[in-house]
């Protein structure tokens, strides 16, 4: 008799490399303590560090009062919201989205779930780039997808597109990319963007069946130095852009985000239904009701750029005169700098040896590498870096500050 209590689905996805670090990280290794000792300054996730504004908290609170008896009744979509988040899109990306190509889902999670789960078949293969967001692989094992890993160039943090193109196989049915990405802030510039488009369009030709592109876009309104971003989903025409709210209102907890499809993308008008069949089916992956009425008034908000770019600055400018290696990052509000001695993990644990909580490149495939976090406020910043002069030195003594 087959004791199991689990299904092969769980043990797919927990056994998920990952998945398995993240959680071994965050419940086992005593982080959810240590990160709430005095004295301990944590760049680890994307959790905000300063108290949330008071207009962002006021919008919430007139959110939550009834106006009629159906406020809190199920909601596939909010005429106001959807035409806001559609607006706000169009004038960030410069793509003619239409009201009916914008999908509200309960965070970026969900809407990368949605779209892996409307085209792609069971054993079909998920072709994305090292480093990942850590959730790529257990999002895409849960729908019964094959990840397939491919390394980025360790020098530019671009993607390597020959590497892609060699990880194509009949089997390949869509390609993610996270431009502005996570953990590198690396931008991804039009000429890759452009060859990207070609060579999956040329691979689809030779496949004989379409492969989809999803676009990562979590971080595409954090920007710096004046630099015009340029969305994957303009150069390639079978895409999905999947976005979150939770990073520009410092609000991981709050879920909102949506799946958009744009106007290039042939017969889109037969995904519209497979999308919300997809979301009722999947546990109702529509944002709380009171989320929806919110998110004009919220979209009315302004992320801080000059701050978090300042943060950026400070730190890139201190780690280097400490002698890390760090490449500017062009957005988001991350790190990823090089471990001054080949184990990331050991150097991660020099650091929380100092009260500095980082993550290493080894939760992001990537070892050699770590991730910082600039959500800490910038008093945390300043205080960090004296300890990141000790932690540095103290792996290696013949290593000089």
């Amino acid at each position: 008799m087959d004791e199991r209590l689990t299904s092969d689905r769980v043990a797919n996805v927990e056994g998920a490399t990952p998945f398995q670090l993240l959680y071994e990280f965050y419940r086992r290794s005593g982080y959810e303590r240590r990160r709430h000792e005095p004295g301990v300054l944590d760049f680890t996730f994307g959790d905000p560090h300063d108290q949330p504004s008071a207009a962002y908290v006021e919008i919430l609170r007139e959110a939550l009062i009834p106006q009629h008896e159906l406020w809190f009744a199920y909601n596939f979509g909010d005429a106001g919201a959807i035409a806001a988040a559609t607006e706000s899109l169009r004038r960030h990306v410069g793509i003619p989205f239409e009201n009916e190509d914008v999908h509200l889902t309960t965070g970026g999670f969900a809407a990368i779930s949605t779209a892996l789960k409307i085209v792609g078949d069971v054993g079909d293969e998920v072709v994305y780039s090292l480093p990942p967001w850590f959730l790529y692989e257990g999002l895409v094992r849960e729908a019964g997808l094959v990840p397939v890993k491919v390394p980025i160039d360790r020098t530019t943090f671009d993607l390597d597109l020959d590497a892609i193109t060699e990880a194509i196989t009949p089997r390949t049915r869509i390609v993610i990319v996270n431009s502005p990405n996570n953990p590198t802030g690396r931008i991804y510039p039009v000429e890759t963007l452009e060859r990207l488009g070609a060579l999956l369009d040329a691979a689809s030709e030779r496949n004989g069946r379409r492969i989809f592109l999803i676009s990562d876009e979590a971080y595409n309104r954090i920007v710096f130095d004046g630099t015009r971003f340029r969305s994957p989903v303009e150069f390639y025409a079978w895409s999905f852009l999947a976005y979150s709210y939770g990073k520009t209102l410092l609000s991981p907890g709050e879920r909102m985000g949506y799946l958009a499809v744009p106007p290039t993308m042939p017969d889109r008008e037969l995904l519209r239904n497979a999308i919300e069949a997809i979301q009722i089916t999947g546990g109702w992956l529509f944002p709380n009701a009171s989320m929806q009425y919110a998110l004009p008034q919220l979209e009315t908000l302004e992320f801080d750029l000059p701050l978090f770019q300042r943060k950026r600055d400070v730190m890139v400018a201190a780690l280097r005169d400490i002698g890390y290696r760090v490449t500017v990052p062009e957005g988001t509000f991350y790190l990823f700098p090089e471990s001054p001695i080949g184990d990331d993990a050991a150097f991660a644990a020099a650091l929380d040896r100092e009260g500095v909580l980082v993550l290493p490149g080894r939760m992001f495939e990537t070892p050699g590498f770590f991730r910082i976090c600039l959500t800490a406020t910038m008093e945390t910043i300043e205080a960090s870096l004296p300890r990141f002069a000790t932690a540095f030195r103290a792996v290696d003594p013949s290593i000089s500050a």
